[in-house]
């Protein structure tokens, strides 16, 4: 065999001017066991905890043990093709997503990769999963309100901005449906959804991206979605990549945000997994020592942050987001503090001005699911410790047709009272205690003894109210028809109708005020308020119509 040597003296010279002097310096570690989404591995003496590392088949982990000898890592995705032996190397960062404009509408993994089909997302932002939430200083008190649609809640367990309000009870009871019913509610809104879905079934997570496609919901949501098949790592970290994406939208363009984790008992599971994987010490129900920590430091970060205000000059035509032709003068972080600096430059051509970036909120709607009907376990009494309220729904009132099955004895809003309109205040500030004491009035009516005549006329109206708070699924209500509905049964003016009349009646109702009387919702709007004059006229207006409307059957 004949060798040409001017060929091989051509690719060698080739391969000289090609070759460059770089040397790829990484600590490198060897994986010396994994199974279950779970690797330990040997020579990373360096790691830090939750750092990023990568597998020699691309697969990520994230360091969560650091032992003496090894460290324990959380793999990100299909741990089937690691095996022993395998290069591991650090990357000196940690874990985060991508995040943008570009994620709206979009169904993804827990890592930002898309799962529906519609191509690889293209945005320049990213943010870290784990962040530090805000102190006292960086946020303000939650005064606006976040209207949910439903009427039980938005009349008796008001949810505001940047509050954090539990959703919990038992399997199929209702409670992805009331979540799904509050972002179809913000339709039209300046509110940016994200629903994250941890470890439901597949076909589930499908029909909930369908119906919010449907309806025309996806223009203003994320979905994040770790299945039930997904490993468990990529269930635990679900709720924080979904927090990050919401997070880019409150902090960047201060806007509002609303994070729905459905649901925090399979990521309390997922995490119990790793941790035993891991060989964590278990504590009570098995949950290793930290398992409040986890949940606690996720909605921590829900929050209405506080606005930032800067004294400029009058003169100064552009935003403060632009610099004001950089003649901004101070940056100060809240509205008193402004106002000293005003008044210490006197009476000149100076003014307080807003960064329009600030001032935005995250809104937490987090769902915990109950063994029969237990509220005292574990993870559900430390997320309710955590939740500033919980909504909760009872098997018993769902299988009676009652829907949403809201107990109101149970429920409560801890905040929410100061971001509900003053019209709705006004209505329903008793309605949430004249429920609770009908249904005390119920139990006890069943023991047959004879009622007078002023205890079967609360009956009477407790049973019309319970009905008129009804609602078809999926059919959030505007804040003014809840106003004008509830204003009727609590009036009493429902209390001669048939009682399986009551949703006809209030449906009929409502299109006659819309119809023939649209200046009472344009004052309701402006106002936000029912005065006596408008209350009075709301009576009126509603007594006539009940003697026009013709009664079915």
């Amino acid at each position: 065999m004949k060798f040409n040597v001017d060929e091989i003296t051509s690719v060698i010279q080739e391969e000289i001017r090609q070759y460059r002097s770089e040397v790829d310096v990484a600590e490198v570690g060897r994986v010396i066991a994994v199974g279950d989404g779970i690797a330990r591995i040997y020579g990373l003496r360096n790691a830090f905890a939750s750092e990023l590392i990568e597998f020699e088949n691309g697969q990520l982990g994230q360091v969560l043990n650091l032992e003496e000898n090894s460290v324990g890592a959380a793999i990100l995705g299909d741990y089937l093709g690691i095996k022993e032996g395998d290069e591991v190397r650090r990357t000196g960062n940690l874990l985060s997503v991508p995040v943008g404009e570009a994620m709206i509408g979009r169904v993804l993994d827990p890592m930002g990769r898309p799962l529906d089909g519609r191509g690889v997302i293209e945005t320049p932002h990213r943010r870290p999963l784990e962040v530090i939430a805000p102190g006292i200083a960086g946020r303000q008190p939650v005064n606006q309100p976040l209207q949910t649609g439903i009427k039980a809640i938005d009349s008796m367990i008001p949810i505001g901005r940047g509050q954090r309000e539990l959703i919990i009870g038992d399997r199929k009871t209702g409670k992805t449906a009331i979540a799904i019913d509050t972002i179809l509610n913000q339709k039209n809104g300046d509110v940016i959804c994200v629903y994250v879905a941890i470890g439901q079934k597949e076909s589930t997570v499908a029909s909930v991206v369908e119906l919010l496609r449907e309806k025309g919901a996806m223009d203003y949501t994320i979905v994040v979605s770790a299945s039930s098949s997904s490993p468990a790592p990529l269930q635990f970290i679900a709720p924080y990549s979904g927090c990050a994406m919401a997070e880019y939208f409150m902090y960047e363009q201060g806007r509002h945000t609303l994070c729905i984790y459905d649901d925090l008992s399979k990521q309390a599971t997922a995490y119990r997994q790793m941790s035993l994987l891991l060989r964590r010490p278990p504590g009570r129900e098995a949950y290793p020592g930290d398992v409040f920590y986890i949940h606690s430091r996720l909605l921590e970060r829900s929050c209405k942050l506080a606005e930032r205000r800067f004294v400029v000059k009058k003169s100064a035509a552009r935003t403060v987001k632009e610099g004001v032709d950089g003649k901004i003068y101070f940056g100060v972080p809240g509205k008193e503090e402004a106002k000293g600096a005003l008044h210490r430059l006197g009476e000149g051509d100076h003014e307080i001005r807003v960064d329009p970036t600030s001032g935005g909120s995250l809104t937490a709607l987090p769902i915990i699911e109950t063994l029969e009907g237990e509220v005292s376990a574990y993870i559900p009494t430390n997320v309710i410790s955590i939740t500033d309220g919980q909504i909760y729904l009872e098997p018993d009132l769902f299988f009676a047709g009652v829907r949403p099955a809201v107990n109101v004895g149970i429920s409560v809003s801890r905040v929410g009272g100061n971001a509900q309109r003053k019209a709705m205040k006004k209505i329903a500030g008793s309605l949430r205690l004249d429920l609770a004491a009908f249904r005390e009035l119920e139990a006890f009516s069943q023991l047959g003894t004879d009622l007078d005549a002023a205890t079967q006329r609360r009956l009477d109206r407790g049973r019309r109210m319970v009905e008129l708070l009804k609602q078809p699924q999926y059919q959030p209500y505007h804040i003014n028809d809840q106003i004008l509905s509830i204003f009727a049964g609590a009036q009493g003016l429902l209390d001669d109708l048939p009682q399986n009349q009551v949703l006809a009646f209030e449906t009929a109702m409502l299109a006659h005020f819309r119809n023939e009387h649209p200046e009472i919702a344009e004052e309701l709007d402006r106002t936000g308020a029912l005065s006596d004059e408008l209350a009075a006229k709301v009576k009126s207006v509603i007594t006539n119509f009940k003697a026009t409307y013709k009664v079915d059957g």
